[in-house]
């Protein structure tokens, strides 16, 4: 079982860590993806930063956000009632376990149980086929290639109609 809970700035440290792990790494495309010091504690009502637990010990951290909120505009013009999520699992020995599918399962939960939220997107690296597999497996649908920023990307997108498909092969 996977729990999620607020990332606070207790967290900082290990976040700096799993940042420089080379499979976080390439899942990012090399970017930083935040900075942690000035991200944390994030009081935002657009997103928030959560961390996954196992046994109370933190495993990964997960982005959920309005990307028509969100003030970056990284998603660009996109319709309201959407949630993005980033996702990454931090330790090496982690992956590979079943937890990214506990904690998509327990984000996507958290995503849908706002009744006016109509889909999910997420935007792995199109050369990442292991995390594109991963979440066609889920039910995310092809929804576009894209550029962003100088990353090429897959957009993928899950309905809540594939929400609850997924929740009826639970």
């Amino acid at each position: 079982m996977v729990t999620l809970r607020p990332a606070t700035k207790d967290d900082i440290a290990l976040l700096k860590r799993w940042d420089e792990k080379p499979h976080v790494i390439a899942a990012g495309g090399g970017d930083d993806w935040y900075d942690w010091d000035n991200e944390l504690p994030r009081n935002a009502d657009w997103g928030e930063l959560l961390i996954a637990e196992e046994a109370g010990r933190p495993v990964g951290v997960l982005e959920i956000c309005d990307p028509a909120k969100e003030p970056s505009h990284y998603w660009g013009s996109i319709e309201d009632n959407l949630r993005a999520l980033d996702i990454w699992i931090g330790e090496e020995e982690d992956l590979g376990r079943g937890l990214g599918s506990l904690m998509m399962r327990a984000a996507l939960d958290r995503c849908f149980a706002d009744e006016k939220v109509t889909a999910v997107v997420i935007d792995p690296l199109e050369r990442n086929r292991r995390a594109r597999r991963f979440y066609e497996r889920l039910g995310f649908e092809f929804a576009e290639r894209r550029l962003f920023d100088q990353d090429d990307c897959v957009v993928y997108r899950l309905t809540r109609a594939g929400y609850e498909a997924l929740l009826k092969r639970s």
